[in-house]
């Protein structure tokens, strides 16, 4: 990686508006204006490209500790880099679990010493992600990793009682439960989203129901309590007007939705690919266009990635054998300008915000999701939004190449990416 301790990155339209130069000294930006002088700087031309700030993403699975067949912190970084992204937040469903704070800060120095992008352990809620007694929630924040974000993810906390006594429990530090809304019995054996598709194919559904009761309970708790409580990858029209009703009554409710809940629909079930089998499953047409709305007037505060890597032999059989999940680190970009952005639904300043501002503020990350201003950590993304190409998975810097998107031509290219000042991606590639 380069060390070079100073940047000049000529012609930007910061945030999609108008051409700036921005000078990167150390780790901080120095100065945004027309003209700057580079001298004794690393000068990159980015007359046209678009300048962010760096990418975060609220949810990632990086499966270390335990299926380091399926993504490595390192490799999971470096796709998250590829894709723009200079924080994640690793999700709890580990082997061993990250219930603990050895585990959370085992996580967490792995990330340090990956130095491709930061990484914030998320802990779980429960013990085992068994949703029977609490995890050290304390302690896992008050540890190294300062863990401020809880969930069981991949599992629900459906049991009413626990949910409301982690609620209560974060409150003391400001934490946040992100709850995988999903209860257990409207879903045994679920396949697929319950509706003309799964009848047809004779899959089992998985009713829009067993997401929406679980939102509407968490957030009644949410303000019964007075605490915090996110949504993980909501993805049903009657999902989004639950949360926009929380929001109404001033209810500390935040919501994230998947860039592939953003473009792709149950339709695709036709085809048997597990690549399309996901964990809440593909919904309907209607769905995602009430998703796409939700994230553009702000009901959905951002996009989280729920990159779940797999390697083949878990989705390479018989759907119903098959793992539920996708990678998406490096591709998010891309997705959410497809859907959002050549759709006019947002302008880059909006995808910022979603994608950077917001998850940021969620997850109450310092340092990441500022503006591009002198002072300020230069955390950035570069991105060629000209660029059209086929997603191929065979260059992916992730260890799983478990995408739905391979061969479909998408717009959109990172082409630098600076985590404090130094460049992780040059180009295209890894520094």
């Amino acid at each position: 990686m380069s060390d070079t301790n100073k940047t000049l990155l000529r012609g930007a339209k910061v945030l999609g508006g108008e051409q700036r130069d921005v000078l990167i000294e150390g780790e901080r930006i120095a100065a945004v204006g027309t003209g700057l002088d580079a001298d004794g700087a690393t000068v990159i031309d980015a007359a046209g490209q678009i300048l962010l700030p760096g990418l975060v993403d609220l949810h990632t699975h990086l499966r270390e500790p335990g299926r380091e067949d399926s993504e490595t912190v390192l490799t999971g970084t470096k796709a998250a880099a590829v894709g723009g992204f200079t924080a994640v937040h690793a999700m709890a469903n580990t082997f061993p679990v990250a219930d603990t704070a050895g585990v959370v800060e085992q996580v967490w120095r792995l990330g340090k010493e990956s130095g491709y992008c930061d990484v914030q352990p998320i802990g779980a809620v429960t013990v085992g992600l068994e949703g029977k007694k609490l995890a050290e929630l304390g302690a896992m924040h008050e540890s190294a990793a300062g863990v401020r974000v809880f969930s069981d993810d991949g599992k629900c906390v459906d049991d009413a009682v626990i949910m409301r006594r982690a609620l209560e429990y974060v409150k003391a530090f400001d934490g946040v439960i992100a709850q995988h809304a999903q209860e257990p019995r409207l879903t045994e054996g679920a396949q697929m989203n319950e509706g003309i598709v799964s009848a047809e194919l004779g899959l089992g559904g998985w009713p829009a129901v067993a997401e929406e009761s679980i939102i509407a309970r968490d957030v009644l708790l949410a303000a019964h309590v007075d605490s915090r409580v996110h949504i993980c990858h909501l993805s049903t029209a009657g999902s989004v007007e639950i949360v926009r009703w929380a929001k109404s009554k001033g209810w500390n409710v935040t919501a994230e939705v998947t860039p592939h809940h953003l473009l792709l629909t149950d339709e695709l079930v036709r085809s048997y690919n597990p690549v399309y089998k996901v964990n809440p499953p593909l919904r309907t047409e209607a769905d995602v266009m009430a998703l796409r709305e939700a994230l553009a007037d702000g009901t959905i505060d951002c996009v989280a990635t729920d990159h779940a890597p797999h390697p083949h032999e878990d989705k390479d059989c018989e759907w119903g054998a098959a793992a539920m999940g996708m990678v998406g680190l490096e591709t998010a970009l891309s997705v959410v300008q497809h859907t959002m952005v050549d759709t006019g639904l947002l302008d880059w300043a909006g995808v910022a915000d979603r994608m950077a501002v917001r998850p940021s503020a969620i997850g109450r990350l310092t340092g990441q999701g500022r503006p591009i201003a002198a002072g300020e950590p230069a955390n950035l993304t570069l991105l060629d939004s000209a660029y059209r190409g086929q997603v191929n998975p065979a260059g992916f810097a992730s260890r799983s190449r478990n995408t739905p998107y391979e061969g479909r031509e998408l717009p959109g290219r990172v082409t630098h990416t600076f985590l404090r000042g130094r460049a992780t991606v040059v180009d295209g590639k890894l520094a």
